[in-house]
């Protein structure tokens, strides 16, 4: 029986081999490896194996086991959808604290997974959410987590090209995620190796989902309305700049948990 040390041991890919290793047994297993006293079956080891082999060459837990938790919540995905990272959840954050006992009705464009949209249905009960992404896949995905976090009703689906596509009227909240990584970078990355570049490639300067979004957010949004986008470290004063220029007012930088410029929001007057 391979043991969870010896099985850590095979993951020098990773920051964290030992917790990897756990987590993936704990798949095969079907419940939490730690709790489990008995050796594996032959089948077990084997689809073990066969996992470890996946981590080995790289490919992150989250696709593997094929969920990821997001701001407490359990987010299933696919290859066309991002991993829901925790520097995300500084935007729901934000989200939840101004929004604090209202009902908002939220369009979240280039959604992905949905885990933004979903997570502020989710704590805002008043809340109602349209989810929005050019990948079918993707809102495939949107469309599962919908169901597992119980939320039908009040999130619904739209596919859309934030290029050439209306976004509608009468909202409230207008929230992104886009690919904000310049082409060149993202080609460059290593996790472009398995997270899809269509969510990561923001165009030649990394900016063109922000010049895209923000004229047409500014049209579909209620007067008071917040627009509220992820952005790269270094993206925030331009990214301000593009609020501004579309009539955004009380434009706002707010900072992830490791110090870095994370999100840029802006106020409908």
């Amino acid at each position: 029986m391979v043991s969870l040390r010896e099985a850590a041991k095979r993951l020098n890919c990773s920051d964290t081999p030992l917790l990897d290793a756990r987590v993936l047994l704990s798949h095969v297993l079907g419940r939490d490896a730690a709790l489990v006293f008995r050796e594996l079956t032959s089948d077990e080891e084997a689809r073990f194996n066969a996992l470890l082999a996946r981590r080995e060459a790289g490919e992150p837990v989250a696709y593997i086991v094929g969920e990821k938790e997001f701001m407490g919540l359990r987010f299933r995905l696919n290859k066309s959808t991002l991993i829901p990272r925790p520097d995300t959840e500084t935007l729901v954050e934000y989200l939840l604290d101004v929004c604090r006992g209202q009902s908002p009705r939220v369009l979240d464009l280039c959604c992905g997974s949905g885990c933004i949209g979903i997570s502020l249905c989710h704590y805002l009960t008043g809340a109602k959410a349209v989810l929005a992404d050019i990948s079918p896949e993707a809102l495939s995905a949107a469309a599962e987590n919908i169901r597992l976090n119980a939320l039908k009703g009040r999130a619904e689906l739209r596919r859309l090209d934030v290029f050439t596509d209306d976004f509608g009227n009468g909202y409230d909240v207008i929230v992104s995620n886009p690919p904000y990584i310049p082409t060149d970078e993202a080609k460059a990355l290593d996790v472009a190796r398995f997270e899809p570049i269509l969510a990561l490639d923001g165009g030649k300067t990394g900016l063109n989902f922000y010049h895209a979004i923000t004229p047409k957010a500014y049209r579909s949004l209620n007067s008071g309305g917040r627009l509220v986008f992820e952005i790269g470290y270094e993206q925030s004063e331009a990214v301000s700049a593009v609020l501004a220029e579309n009539g955004f007012e009380d434009i706002i930088i707010k900072k992830d948990f490791g110090g870095n410029c994370r999100m840029a929001a802006g106020t409908k007057p």
